[in-house]
């Protein structure tokens, strides 16, 4: 290389000026990262990579671009970890020249593993092998991967699967057009899944209006950048949350995600972890926590990233800053004044989290949690303030939805499963239950022997859910129940449901029970199986005694599993009282 091309590539450097902007945990409002934005003085950015290609020195400015940001996040004492731009043309083909990147972060006392290089396009000219190898080889000397302009630059989905990115960032293009773009809501989608499916997380950026950011929440997308959250400034962020963003713009009335089970996974609460050298003494812990009040605690790991010892704020403090704690402590490991951490895997549900915190000694109830990744790597810290917050929140939101007689879900409850098991490839079968002449139980023997009624019928679909694993149970209003089962398990809720003797006010009543038995190509989702349902419902009416039939995928007949042929049984009158008679 010539002293002239360094000259032009210098010259373009210099007119650049940094701005950063962060990615935001919106399930915690926790600032997770920032992204150094170069920002050229009257230009665009763009115009300078124009300018370096014309002088066959692109890569050059790419990587000395990427250099500046990390010593622009030094000299503001950053220390939440950075993202730089990368074109992919420079992993592909220039790898070595990323050794100067290495280089300038030990000058300033940074290690790759604090660093995500999002790798951008184009990338449709490049040789795919290349690239995925020079990533190979990045992600071997610690540095995170992220790849980004998805939606809108010429990244192909395989580049996704063969990659293998920690995140996939997705462009603000297809932000734009949610919520009401059915075509982008169903990318988001897609992506997210496939993201899944790579172990990596996807993150949304261009967020600009409370919409979009309610329609990333419903759609499962928890890591997101734009203006409407915090805007790319001068300075890193100093402070360790963006206060509100998890509470103001959330879509009360909006379906909420599907979750397991147990609840959602501890890494939906990850934040950054302050890590730290075994060797590091307490002075330098000190001036580090002096310099960075929004720091919690410090993880010690050792030089395989694995977290050893974790030091928590307040008690550290307490202890170097007492009387004689200074000339006991400054020139001495820290690691005196540390605990053994509380280690959980990306596997770990909060839940288990939660109680792995609030079970331990009440001396460390609120020390941060410590998630590694399947070597033993610190991948960051979950708040224990977060875990309980977050915790709660989910509970709160569950009892909302739950009907007040039998505290069973609602409908949101039976689409998100219905969803589910669709986009699982899973044939199963969604029943509508409700009770023969109900209103004439109302009318006749009260409206509280009708809501025993429904208790026990609310009873009895609980029990069915806890003795067959495949059923899903919600009560949609009224009498109307609505079920979600394997094929393998119909006759058996059918049973527990049907068989047993049910009366209100002592007089007996009989049940109706409808079923559609459901595959991915004949049922879309859960609209057209409860529109599908009405029809079935009425067909199972219409016999007498407790009912029960059926239809099958891809016929229009209704089979007549139980239930007489005839007049239906409806709810007989009550004979007057002959006590009243003269």
């Amino acid at each position: 290389m010539s002293a002239n091309d360094l000259d032009i590539v210098d010259a373009l450097v210099g007119e650049v000026r940094f701005a950063f902007q962060p990615l935001i945990n919106i399930r915690t409002g926790a600032i997770v990262a920032v992204e150094a934005l170069a920002r050229p003085a009257g230009a665009h950015v763009q115009d300078l990579f124009r300018t370096a290609a014309r002088e066959r020195r692109l890569t050059d400015l790419d990587v000395e671009l990427a250099r500046a940001a990390v010593s622009a996040a030094a000299d503001h004492g950053n220390l939440l970890p950075l993202h730089l731009n990368l074109f992919g043309g420079t992993v592909a083909t220039d790898l070595a020249r990323l050794e100067l990147l290495r280089d300038r972060l030990h000058e300033v006392g940074r290690r790759p593993r604090d660093v995500t290089l999002e790798i951008g396009p184009p990338f449709g000219r490049l040789d795919q092998q290349a690239l995925v190898a020079g990533a190979g080889s990045l992600r071997e000397q610690g540095f995170g991967l992220a790849l980004d302009g998805i939606g809108e630059g010429d990244a192909s989905l395989t580049l996704i699967a063969d990659l293998g990115p920690a995140m996939v960032k997705l462009d603000r293009a297809v932000v734009t057009g949610l919520p009401d773009d059915e075509a982008r809501v169903a990318l988001v989608d897609s992506l997210r899944h496939l993201c899944e499916a790579t172990g990596g997380r996807l993150v949304a950026e261009g967020v600009e209006s409370e919409r979009q950011l309610s329609a990333l929440r419903r759609h499962g997308v928890r890591l997101v950048q734009g203006k409407l959250l915090a805007p790319a400034a001068r300075r890193p962020p100093t402070a360790a949350t963006v206060p509100g963003v998890a509470a103001e713009v959330t879509d009360p009335q909006g379906p909420g995600l599907d979750v397991l089970a147990t609840g959602p996974r501890v890494t939906e609460f990850l934040s950054p972890a302050t890590v730290l050298s075994l060797d590091v003494t307490a002075d330098e812990v000190r001036g580090v926590l002096a310099d960075h009040p929004e720091i919690s605690g410090v993880v010690l790991v050792d030089d395989r990233n694995r977290p050893r010892y974790t030091i928590d704020r307040n008690r550290f403090l307490l202890a170097v800053t007492g009387p004689y704690g200074h000339a006991l402590h400054a020139t001495r490991p820290a690691s005196r004044l540390a605990d053994e951490p509380r280690v959980v895997t990306t596997a770990t549900t909060a839940m288990e989290a939660l109680s792995l915190v609030t079970r331990a000694d009440p001396y460390r109830m609120y020390d941060d949690a410590v998630v590694v990744d399947e070597s033993g790597g610190c991948l960051g810290a979950v708040r224990a303030g977060d875990l309980i917050r977050g915790m709660a929140d989910l509970k709160v939101e569950e009892a909302a939805a739950l009907n007040p007689l039998t505290r069973l879900p609602g409908s949101d409850a039976i689409a998100r499963d219905v969803a589910r098991r669709i986009e699982a490839g899973e044939v199963f079968a969604v029943s509508w239950l409700d009770i023969d002449g109900f209103k004439a139980v109302n009318d006749t023997v009260g409206f509280s022997a009708g809501d025993d009624l429904i208790r026990a019928i609310g009873r009895s679909l609980t029990d069915a859910a806890t003795a067959l694993g495949s059923v899903h149970v919600g009560h949609v209003g009224g009498d109307d129940f609505l079920l979600i089962a394997d094929l393998d398990d119909l006759v058996k809720l059918a049973e527990a449901l049907l068989d047993p003797p049910r009366s209100a006010g002592g007089v007996e009543v009989t049940l109706s029970l409808a079923t559609l038995v459901c595959t991915p190509t004949t049922v879309s989702g859960y609209e057209e199986a409860s529109r599908r349902l009405a029809p079935l419902k009425h067909s199972a009416k219409s016999l007498a005694g407790s009912s029960w039939v059926l239809q099958r995928p891809g016929t229009d007949r209704v089979e007549v599993l139980r239930g007489t042929p005839g007049a239906p049984r409806e709810f007989p009158e009550q004979a007057p009282d002959a006590s009243h008679r003269g």
